[in-house]
């Protein structure tokens, strides 16, 4: 099931700049492109950001969450250094992947290679309100590994 297809404006802010694709027709990921001119070595166990050299215009109510490529995770060990980014809607600048090198060894990234993905994401917007007590569950504080293995 879909729910349907938005348009998504982007401006290309450098010559390097390619516009976002997917794999196949059926992936809810759009690879981005490091929008380099030359290419650039991650150290191991550090991080750099790398520009794609390209701005989005986000529908309101949505955001784009910024994750790692499959293939260059498990391959080579990098992945956005926040795991999971968030662009809002209401950002207009250069969306920047923080790659970091999981790996002993340094990484290179060449002009032009894909280095995370972006997937269109709805949200619900929250109010906060203080409380003395929540209610209870059956859970209750149960936190990590609470439910079973």
């Amino acid at each position: 099931m879909s729910l349907g297809t938005f348009e998504i404006k982007y401006k290309k802010l450098n010559n390097f700049a390619k516009e976002p694709t997917r794999g196949s027709a059926a992936a809810a990921g759009y690879d981005l492109y490091a929008a380099i001119e030359n290419d650039t070595t991650i150290a191991a166990h550090s991080t750099k950001k790398i520009g794609t050299g390209i701005a989005f215009e986000l529908p309101e109510g949505t955001f784009g969450a910024i994750f790692a490529r499959s293939g260059l995770a498990t391959k080579q060990g990098l992945r956005p250094a926040n795991c999971v980014g968030v662009v809002d809607s209401d950002y207009r600048g250069e969306i920047i992947i923080a790659l970091h090198n999981d790996t002993d060894w340094p990484q290179t990234i060449a002009a032009g290679d894909r280095v995370a993905q972006l997937v269109l994401l709805p949200y619900c917007g929250m109010t906060f309100t203080e409380v003395e007590n929540l209610e209870d569950t059956e859970r209750g504080e149960g936190g990590f590994g609470s439910t079973g293995v």
